[in-house]
């Protein structure tokens, strides 16, 4: 379903990349409650919209005020693609549009904000934190999230970083709450860190990246089994915070590293993980894309490094996967490496096969398993 309609308007939307395989759509309904919330309210001034997926928010609005000055903040390059693909098709005016990766300083002047919550709460209370510090007392925060998520925990969580806050009655199983700005700014939340000894490296990750604090399983099952050999382009898809190839250029030393995330406080991370680790400033790259869709032509790995999300945002799902493994081997030299790591029961020895006629187990353990493909 593409047909988005609300009150007197019905747009196109689609998930990006749009050509991907998947029945999800690109809104849900607590975007669709945020809108009858808006219905009530006269908008005068400058507006902020906050993890939007793909744009319905912002298209929404632009559908409704074409002038209206919008700064639109998401930590996703998938969602920053998405949000300008839907106004492209709907042939929606980009003017006053604030394209950033977190809360802006510039935005101390909107009247309104608005913000889907996100899955991850240290992310959404660093984001209340900055709001903190950028609204004046008495700004209005509406926040749109599924009713099962939201309790007494979460608007004391909301009350203790940003201001009081209190949610609506229950709509197609999402409620709205709304938060008053009271003026008090927080202190920034000290960075994690923490240190892999048995690979020599500390670690530190920013609020929105997997595995906050510690290695996870299946991150610890693939540095243990990572190939032997020489290499020269390595790519760690879906770096988090760049562990899979701060390993590898332990052990390929002469190779470069080319991290890549969806998320831009994962490549921060990454970027700051390299610095603090090697010291090296030739030889570590970082891009902030969609799997490998704008990496540089002239890039052709000979090993390519991938501990695949399944999900986005609250939606299960295996499409990321799969791009991943079709742009990894688009993006592989004849005879390059791809090796991932996942849960077993996701079966993407059966998706690597059909993509690469082969397949070959490196290693498993009871919940995960390395698998490793050859072009």
């Amino acid at each position: 379903m593409t047909q988005f309609a609300f009150g007197n308007h019905v747009l196109e939307l689609h998930r990006y990349p749009s050509a991907q395989q998947t029945n999800l759509q690109a809104w849900d309904a607590a975007d669709e409650y945020l809108l009858q919330v808006l219905e009530e309210k006269t908008i005068l001034g400058n507006v902020q919209v906050i993890n939007d997926s793909f744009g319905a928010l912002l298209c929404a609005l632009k559908a409704i005020h074409p002038q209206l000055c919008c700064f639109w903040v998401s930590d996703a390059a998938t969602s920053h693609f998405g949000a300008q693909q839907n106004l492209n098709l709907n042939q929606l005016t980009t003017t006053d549009i604030h394209w950033c990766q977190q809360p802006s300083a510039d935005a101390s002047s909107v009247q309104l904000t608005l913000m889907k919550l996100p899955k991850n709460l240290n992310y959404f209370a660093w984001q209340l934190t900055q709001l903190s510090g950028l609204l004046p007392a008495g700004s209005e925060l509406l926040i749109g999230a599924k009713a099962k998520s939201i309790n007494a925990s979460l608007l004391q969580l909301i009350a203790q970083h940003f201001g009081p806050a209190s949610a609506s009655l229950a709509w197609k199983k999402t409620r709205v709450i709304s938060a008053t700005a009271d003026g008090h700014i927080r202190p920034e939340p000290q960075v994690e860190q923490w240190a892999v000894p048995e690979y020599r490296l500390q670690l530190s990750n920013l609020s929105n990246v997997f595995a906050a604090s510690k290695l996870d399983i299946g991150a610890r099952l693939m540095l243990q089994h990572l190939p032997q050999g020489e290499f020269h382009d390595v790519i760690d898809l879906g770096c988090g915070n760049g562990i899979l190839g701060l390993r590898a250029a332990q052990l390929y030393p002469s190779a470069d590293i080319h991290f890549v995330d969806d998320s831009a406080q994962a490549i921060t991370s990454a970027k700051q993980n390299w610095q603090q680790n090697t010291g090296n400033d030739t030889q570590g790259h970082f891009y902030w894309d969609d799997c490998l869709s704008h990496l540089p032509a002239d890039i052709e790995a000979d090993l390519i490094l991938c501990n695949p999300p399944f999900h986005q945002g609250e939606a299960i799902t295996d499409h990321i996967a799969w791009q991943m493994f079709v742009d990894a081997r688009r993006r592989l030299q004849a005879a390059g490496k791809l090796q991932v790591v996942g849960n077993r029961h996701l079966g993407y020895h059966t998706k690597l096969k059909r993509l690469f006629g082969n397949c070959h187990t490196v290693a498993s353990n009871q919940k995960f398993v390395v698998l490793q493909a050859i072009k």
